[in-house]
C-alpha cells in the first residue's frame, strides 16, 4: 500500500480533537473545581467562630441628641459659637489691632515708590505682623496678668475673664478712635450717653476701623508728595529738552529710589508709624 493511502487512514481511523472540542472537556473539570472551592469556603465559615464585636467601640457624634435638659442645650450653643468665633479670629484680631494702618501704609509706600512686586505682598503683611506684636505687647502683658493667668489659677470664671480682657483692647483702640466716629456709631445703635469705659465692643470696634482708615491714608497721602514731585520735575524737563517719546517713568522710577534710600525711607516711616500710636 502507497504511503499517502496509509496516511489517509490513520487520519480517518484516529482523527485529532480541534481546539473547540479541547475547550468543551475542560469546562466540566473548571466546573467541578469551582463547586469544591465553594463547599470548602462554606464548611471552613461555619466551623470559623465569629469575632467577638470590639469592647469599647468608637462613636463620634455631633448635635443635640442627648440635650434633655435647657442647660445641655445652652452649653451646646455655646461650643458652636465658639467654633464660629474661632473660625473668625483672624479677621478680628487683626481689625481690633494696629494691623490695619500699618499694612496699609507700607502698601502706599510701595505704590509711591512705582514698585510693582517690591516689597511682595508676602514681606508687607509679615513686617504688619510683627510690627503689630511690637506695638501691641503692653496690651498683651496687660490682658496676660489682670485676665489669662488669674483664670488658669481658676480664680475668677471664663465670663470674668472674657470682661477683664476687654478692658486693655478697649483702652488701646479708645486711644487711637476720634471722637466724632465714635459719637456717629453711637447714635446709629441708639445708646443711651455714657462713658468711654462702658461703652460695648459693638461700638469701639467700626469706630476704631473707620478712624484707623482715616489716619493711614493721610499718612499715605503725605508718603506721595516727595514723590509726585519728583515725577513732575522729571516729565517737565523731559518736556522741555524735546525728549517726548521718552518715559518719564524711566527716570524718575530711579530718582525716587535714589531719595528714598538716601534719606533711609524705611526707618523713618517705621518709627513714624510706631510713633502714631503713642497716646
Amino acid at each position: 500500500m502507497d504511503e499517502p493511502v496509509m496516511k489517509l487512514a490513520a487520519a480517518t481511523a484516529h482523527p485529532q480533537p480541534t481546539p473547540r472540542q479541547n475547550s468543551r472537556r475542560r469546562i466540566p473539570w473548571i466546573l467541578g473545581l469551582l463547586i469544591l472551592l465553594a463547599a470548602c469556603s462554606s464548611l471552613f465559615a461555619q466551623n470559623t467562630p465569629n469575632p467577638a464585636p470590639p469592647a469599647n467601640p468608637f462613636k463620634l457624634t455631633v448635635g443635640l441628641d442627648g440635650a434633655n435638659q435647657p442647660q445641655d442645650v445652652d452649653v451646646a450653643i455655646k461650643v458652636l459659637f465658639l467654633i464660629t468665633l474661632l473660625s473668625l479670629a483672624p479677621s478680628i484680631i487683626l481689625l481690633m489691632t494696629c494691623f490695619t494702618r500699618i499694612a496699609i501704609v507700607l502698601s502706599f509706600v510701595r505704590t509711591a515708590l512705582s514698585l510693582q512686586g517690591a516689597p511682595s505682598n508676602q514681606i508687607i503683611i509679615g513686617l504688619s505682623l510683627f510690627l503689630s506684636f511690637f506695638i501691641m505687647s503692653p496690651v498683651w502683658d496687660r490682658i496676660n496678668t489682670e485676665s489669662l493667668q488669674p483664670y488658669r489659677a481658676k480664680q475668677i470664671s471664663s465670663d470674668e475673664a472674657l470682661d477683664r480682657a476687654a478692658v486693655p483692647i478697649r483702652s488701646f483702640m479708645l486711644g487711637q478712635t476720634r471722637p466724632k466716629d465714635v459719637e456717629l456709631f453711637v447714635a446709629l445703635a441708639r445708646l443711651n450717653p455714657t462713658t468711654p469705659e462702658n461703652l460695648p465692643l459693638k461700638v469701639v470696634v467700626p469706630s476704631f476701623i473707620i478712624s484707623e482708615l482715616r489716619t493711614a491714608f493721610q499718612m499715605g497721602f503725605l508718603l506721595f508728595i516727595p514723590f509726585v514731585l519728583i515725577d513732575l520735575v522729571v516729565a517737565t524737563v523731559l518736556m522741555s529738552m524735546g525728549m517726548m517719546m521718552m518715559p518719564p517713568m524711566m527716570v524718575s522710577l530711579p530718582l525716587k529710589i535714589l531719595l528714598f534710600v538716601l534719606v533711609d525711607g524705611w526707618n523713618l516711616v517705621i518709627r513714624s508709624i510706631v510713633q502714631s500710636f503713642a497716646t
